[in-house]
């Protein structure tokens, strides 16, 4: 099925993990995906895959590139129908030693990226009467101890979903999120800078905890994220799907 032919899809943290699994799909499907992320070489390898695929080298966190992103992509390929937020921040981070600057790059890449990013997006999803997918997690509505910074920026960009969805309806605009539990990417190590020991351990005990009995990984949740900016989800919007093998029920 080619249900997004010529649409033009922009997904944040693209090169790696969920929002590469997403782009690949999302290009099988017929559209002209953007990637961005900060690691121009893997991006360029992604790109390769797939003539549907381009790439911008950009910062989640920064408040530069948001707008600079969109223009780039509006002059590149000319329109913009679905943003997916899906760069993510975080860390293991008791309250004891909770830093201003740990705290700050958090909500940096999960809370202000994705709030400028759409802005800088929204004439042209308008136009397009287009959709927003954000990438939340099982811990922005399930309390973790060490997790409370990381969760707090989820459950915000989980409730921004919400507000987003109910003021930019009459736009035509749909606003949803996926909320992924643990899943084998380099979020660990790369994101939440956890030593190999750590990652290890980390992985053991999350394993151990989820109904289904095993970590994710990117293809579980790619398809949600393609299903929530699909035509067929067209009445649907304001909601958060949590993918995370039991987890939150747990």
């Amino acid at each position: 099925m080619h249900q997004f032919t010529d649409k033009v899809v922009l997904i944040t943290g693209g090169g790696a993990g969920i929002g590469r699994a997403a782009a690949r799909q999302f290009a099988a499907q017929g559209a002209r995906v953007v990637v961005t992320g900060r690691r121009e070489a893997v991006l360029q390898e992604l790109a390769g895959e797939n003539p549907r695929i381009g790439y911008v080298v950009a910062d989640a966190g920064s408040t530069q590139d948001a707008a600079q992103t969109v223009r780039t992509v509006i002059e590149r390929w000319g329109r913009l129908d679905i943003l997916v937020n899906n760069a993510g921040a975080g860390a293991i981070l008791p309250l004891a030693e909770a830093g201003v600057e740990r705290v700050r790059e958090i909500f940096a890449v999960n809370v202000i990226g994705p709030s400028l990013l759409a802005t800088a997006a929204l004439p042209h999803l308008k136009a397009a009467r287009g959709a927003i997918v954000n990438v939340s997690s099982t811990f922005g509505h399930k309390a973790a101890p060490g997790l409370s910074h990381y969760a707090a920026s989820k459950a915000a960009l989980e409730h921004m979903t919400r507000c987003w969805a109910l003021e930019l309806a009459p736009d035509g605009v749909r606003v949803n999120a996926v909320a992924a539990g643990p899943t084998e990417t380099e979020f660990l190590s790369e994101r939440m800078k956890l030593s190999p020991e750590q990652v290890v351990q980390v992985k053991a005990e999350e394993a151990a905890r989820i109904p289904l009995g095993r970590r994710g990984v990117p293809e579980d949740v790619a398809p949600w994220i393609v299903a929530l900016a699909a035509p067929g989800a067209a009445w649907l919007t304001a909601q958060v799907i949590t993918v995370d093998g039991g987890l939150d029920a747990a």
